[in-house]
């Protein structure tokens, strides 16, 4: 799994659209459910099931509050899956590595 952090929206507009299989982890520092998510993606990446799926980090932090509201985020953490540009999936709050793997399996598959 190849893991990207979203420096400026243009950016993370860009990844969106430049790579077909995309996990997007919203998250903030000081959130204890991002800091566990965290964990929970380190060990999906080293798995069959993350392999060719490209990890974009988006941080509350560095791209804004009005930048995640945009996009409809009610809390972090949360996940969401892109496929071809387009969302396929959102999953709030912390996700075992477990649930993680099904959701990549199943929308990016």
């Amino acid at each position: 799994m190849q893991i990207i952090e979203a420096g400026t929206t243009d950016h993370f507009h860009q990844v969106v659209a430049t790579h077909p299989r995309l996990l997007v982890d919203f998250h903030k520092d000081q959130c204890p459910g991002c800091r566990m998510l965290a964990l929970s993606l380190q060990r999906v990446a080293g798995t069959a099931v993350g392999q060719g799926v490209v990890l974009l980090r988006a941080q509350l932090e560095v791209l804004g509050e009005p930048f995640f509201k945009a996009l409809a985020l009610r809390q972090t953490p949360t996940l969401i899956l892109f496929r071809d540009g387009g969302e396929v999936a959102r999953l709030a709050g912390y996700q075992t590595p477990v649930q993680i793997e099904a959701a990549i399996a199943r929308f990016l598959g």
